[in-house]
C-alpha cells in the first residue's frame, strides 16, 4: 500500500492559502493520494516528492496532468492554473510520450496503429506534447503516412474499408492540431502531400471527419503561403468543391466556402476575374441561395462571416472599373454614350444624310446631353474621368438603359420636360450614386476578420450591383421630386438617398424585391419624421448654454455609470471556457469582492442559476496586482492562429488581465453587453477612463434625461445662444442701505 503524504504537523505558521492547493493525484493501479501542493516550490521537486510517495525511481521520466477531458500537461507556465480540489494523474513526460506514440504509430499491428493514433489526436491539442512530438520531426512522419497510405493499404482497404477511414480521419486531426500551435510553418509541405489532400475531398466525401479535416488543411495551406496557394490551386477545381456545398451539413458547407474565399483572396489580380466566371459558371451563387442562405435551419456565426467574406470579394471585382478613368479618345467608350443618348431619344433621331446633318446633329446631342444630365454637355465623357467611380458609373447606366429600358426613358424624358433648375440630371446623380454604393459596400476594401454583416439579397442575382443602382436611381429620382428638389440641393437629396438605403440595409431584406418595398416606406416625409424624433433627443440641446449645463453634469454622470459598473462586477458574471478551437460545456465564475480590492473566482460544473457567493470562490487576485487590461487581439488567449479560424466568433469578446511577471486571467464575455461591462469596471478600478459603446450609450441617454428634466420648466421658451447684455451700471447708489 503506497505512503499517503499529509503534511507535517509544525509550530511554524503555514503558507497563505493562495500558494497552497489541494489536489487529489491519481496512479494507475493504485489509491488516489491528497496532497498539498505549495506553488512555491519548483514543479520537478513536487513530481519527486508523488514518485518518491509510490516508490517509482526516475522522477525526471515523469510529469503530471490534469486528469480531465484536456489531459493537458502541467508546467511552470500553467501551474498556476490548478485549483483547489483539482484531480491531478502522474504520468509518463511529454518527451516520454511523444516517443513512445512517435514509435507506436509505426507499429505493424493495424490495431495498435489505430489505438497510437487516436492516442496522438487527443495529445496533440496539448502544446506542451505538441513541442515535443514536432522536436521528433513527428509531422513529417505524418505527411509521409499520408503520402504513402493509399498504396500501402489499398489492399486492406476492401477488407478493413472502416478501420482505414479512422486511421486516415485521426491522422489529419493529429496533423492538424500539431499545426494549430503555429510552432511549424507552412511552406514545408511536398506536392505530393498536398495532392493527397487534395484527392480526399472527392475520395472521402462521404466521411465527414476526413472531408472536413482536408477542407482545413487545404484552407489553412492558401492562407498561409503563396507557394502552397499556387499548388493547391492546381489540384483542387471548384467543380469539385460545389458539390460539397448542395449537402446538409453546414460545417462542411463553411469549410467549403472558406477553401472558395481562401482561393479568390489569394488569386492575383489578372486571375480574380477568370475564377469569378468559373463561379458563375457553376452556379455557386444560386447553390449557395438555395443550399444556405434560404435552407430551413439558422446560420450560424463562421457561415455568416463565411458569406460576408464572398460578397466582399465579389463585390471587390468591380473596383478595376472603378478606378478606371474615361479616356475620351477611344470610340468603343463614347459609343456606350451615343447608346444612351439613343435609347432616351431614339424616336427624334434624324438621317445622317439630311442636309446640313453634320452641325445640326451636333447641337441636337448637345441639346440631348444636357436632357440626360451630363455636367459637360458638349463632351459627356470629361464627365467619367473622376476615380472612383470612374467607368463603373457608366457600365451601370448603360445596364440600366438596356435592362430598365421603360424605367430608363421615364425618367430621362420626365426631367427634360420640367424647369431647367427643377429637373433631377440623370448623369450626374448616377455617377454620384455609384460613387455613394461603392463606399455603403466597401468596395475595394479587404474584408474584415470579424465581421458578418452579409446581406442575402445580393445572392439572389448574377448582376446584383447593377440591379441595386438600378433601384437606387429610381429612388434618387423620386426623392428629388418628393423634396421639390432644384439643382442647388443636389447635395441635400444625397444625403436623404444615403439615409434611405443605409435604413433599408440595416433591415437584412431577403430579396431585391423587398428591398424595393422597404424603400417604398421610406419616402422623404418619413425620413423627415425620423429625423424630427432623433432631434428631440440630440439637436435641440445644441446651444452654447445647453453644452455648457452638459459639460457640468457629465463627472456625476460618468461616476454613475462607474458605481454602475463596479456594482455589477461585484455581482458577477458566468463565463464559459474555451480551449483550443473547441467550445467546452465547462464554466467558471468571477466577480469583484464588495470592498473592490479583490477579484474571486473558480470553476463551476454547470452554468449558475444565481448569483455566486464570492467566499465559495477559491481562487483570489488583489486588484492591485493589476498591470494591465488588454482586448482582442492583443489577449495571449487570442495570439494562437487556429487552422478552423473559429477565434473570428469570439475576437470581440476576449479580454485579459495581466499581473505579475507573466500571469494572467483570460476572458471570453457571453455577450457584448457584458463585454463592455467588465472592460468598463476593471478599467475604472484602474483609473482609466471607460471607453466602450455601452458607455457612450448610457452617457448620452441619461445626459439627455438629466437636461431634460432640468429644463421642464423652461417648456416652449426659446433658450438664447449668447447671455443677455449686462445692464449699464446705474448713476448712483442711493437705494443701497449701508447695514453699518
Amino acid at each position: 500500500c503506497p505512503v499517503v503524504l499529509a503534511p507535517k504537523n509544525s509550530s511554524v505558521a503555514m503558507p497563505p492559502p493562495a500558494d497552497i492547493v489541494k489536489v487529489a493525484i491519481e496512479w494507475p493501479g493504485a489509491f488516489p493520494k491528497l496532497m498539498e501542493i505549495d506553488q512555491k516550490k519548483p514543479l520537478s521537486s513536487i513530481i519527486k516528492e508523488v514518485c518518491d510517495g509510490w516508490s517509482l525511481a526516475n522522477h525526471d521520466q515523469f510529469a503530471l496532468q490534469h486528469a480531465d477531458s484536456s489531459n493537458f500537461y502541467i508546467t511552470e507556465k500553467n501551474r498556476n492554473e490548478i485549483k483547489n480540489g483539482a484531480i491531478l494523474r502522474l504520468t509518463t513526460s511529454p518527451a516520454q510520450n511523444a516517443q513512445q506514440l512517435h514509435e507506436r504509430i509505426q507499429s505493424s499491428s493495424m490495431d495498435a496503429k489505430l489505438e497510437a493514433l487516436k492516442d496522438l489526436a487527443n495529445y496533440s491539442r496539448d502544446v506542451t506534447f505538441a513541442q515535443e512530438f514536432i522536436n521528433l520531426d513527428g509531422i513529417s512522419l505524418l505527411t509521409q503516412m499520408v503520402e504513402s497510405g493509399t498504396e500501402r493499404y489499398q489492399k486492406l482497404q476492401k477488407i478493413m474499408k472502416p478501420c482505414f477511414g479512422d486511421m486516415l480521419s485521426f491522422t489529419l486531426t493529429a496533423f492538424v492540431e500539431l499545426m494549430d500551435h503555429g510552432i511549424v510553418s507552412w511552406d514545408t509541405f511536398s506536392v505530393a502531400f498536398i495532392k493527397k489532400i487534395a484527392s480526399y475531398v472527392n475520395k472521402f466525401a462521404s466521411d465527414i471527419s476526413i472531408l472536413q479535416r482536408s477542407l482545413a488543411i487545404l484552407e489553412s495551406m492558401v492562407l498561409n503561403s503563396h507557394d502552397l496557394y499556387q499548388k493547391v490551386a492546381q489540384e483542387i477545381t471548384i467543380g469539385q468543391l460545389i458539390p460539397h456545398l448542395q449537402g446538409t451539413d453546414q460545417e462542411i458547407q463553411t469549410y467549403t466556402i472558406a477553401v472558395i474565399n481562401a482561393l479568390f483572396l489569394k488569386a492575383p489580380d489578372d486571375k480574380r476575374q477568370e475564377m469569378a466566371n468559373i463561379l458563375a459558371q457553376k452556379q455557386l451563387r444560386s447553390i449557395i441561395l438555395s443550399h444556405v442562405i434560404r435552407a430551413q435551419r439558422a446560420i450560424n456565426n463562421e457561415m455568416a462571416h463565411q458569406l460576408y467574406v464572398l460578397q466582399v470579394l465579389t463585390f471587390n471585382l468591380l473596383e478595376d472599373r472603378m478606378m478606371t478613368k474615361m479616356d475620351p479618345q477611344d470610340q468603343a467608350q463614347r459609343d456606350i454614350i451615343f447608346e444612351l443618348r439613343r435609347i432616351a431619344f431614339d424616336a427624334e433621331s434624324e438621317p445622317n444624310n439630311s442636309s446640313g446633318s453634320m452641325e445640326k446633329r451636333k447641337s441636337m446631342y448637345t441639346r440631348d446631353y444636357k436632357k440626360l444630365g451630363f455636367i459637360n454637355h458638349v463632351n459627356p465623357a470629361m464627365d467619367f474621368t473622376q476615380t472612383p467611380p470612374g467607368m463603373l458609373a457608366l457600365d451601370n447606366m448603360l445596364y440600366f438603359a438596356k435592362h430598365h429600358q421603360d424605367a430608363y426613358i421615364r425618367i430621362v424624358l420626365e426631367n427634360s420636360s420640367r424647369e431647367d433648375k427643377h429637373e433631377c440630371p440623370f448623369g450626374r446623380s448616377s455617377i454620384e450614386l455609384t460613387k455613394m454604393l461603392c463606399e455603403i459596400l466597401k468596395v475595394g476594401e479587404l474584408p474584415s476578420e470579424t465581421c458578418n454583416d452579409f446581406h442575402p439579397m445580393f445572392f439572389t442575382h448574377d448582376r446584383s450591383f447593377e440591379e441595386f443602382f438600378c433601384i437606387c436611381i429610381q429612388l434618387l429620382n423620386k426623392t428629388w421630386k418628393e423634396m421639390r428638389a432644384t439643382s442647388e440641393d443636389f447635395n441635400k437629396v444625397m444625403q436623404v438617398v444615403k439615409e434611405q438605403i443605409m435604413r433599408a440595409l440595416t433591415t437584412k431584406p431577403s430579396s431585391l424585391d423587398q428591398f424595393k418595398s422597404k424603400l417604398q416606406n421610406l419616402s422623404y416625409t418619413e425620413i423627415l419624421k425620423i429625423r424630427q424624433s432623433e432631434r428631440m433627443n440630440q439637436e435641440d440641446f445644441q446651444s452654447r448654454p445647453i453644452l455648457e449645463l452638459k459639460e457640468k453634469i457629465q463627472p456625476e454622470i460618468l461616476e454613475l455609470i462607474k458605481q454602475q459598473r463596479l456594482n455589477r462586477l461585484v455581482e458577477g458574471t458566468c463565463f464559459r471556457k474555451l480551449n483550443s478551437r473547441r467550445r467546452q460545456d465547462k464554466f467558471w465564475y468571477c466577480r469583484l469582492s464588495p470592498n473592490h480590492k479583490v477579484l474571486h473566482y473558480g470553476d463551476l460544473e454547470e452554468s449558475p442559476q444565481g448569483e455566486v457567493p464570492h467566499d465559495s470562490l477559491q481562487d483570489k487576485l488583489p486588484v492591485a496586482d493589476i498591470k494591465a487590461v488588454v482586448t482582442g487581439k492583443d489577449c495571449p488567449h487570442m495570439k494562437e492562429k487556429g487552422a478552423l479560424k473559429q477565434n473570428k466568433e469570439v475576437l470581440e469578446l476576449a479580454f485579459s488581465i495581466l499581473y505579475d511577471s507573466s500571469g494572467q486571467l483570460n476572458f471570453i464575455a457571453p455577450d457584448k453587453h457584458e463585454y463592455c461591462v467588465w472592460t468598463d469596471g476593471l478599467n475604472a478600478l484602474l483609473g482609466k477612463d471607460m471607453l466602450s459603446d455601452l458607455t457612450r450609450n448610457d452617457l448620452d441617454t441619461l445626459l439627455s434625461m438629466e437636461i431634460k428634466l432640468r429644463l421642464l420648466d423652461l417648456e416652449n421658451i426659446q433658450i438664447p445662444d449668447a447671455p443677455p447684455p449686462i445692464p449699464k451700471e446705474p448713476s448712483n447708489y442711493d437705494f443701497v442701505y449701508d447695514c453699518n
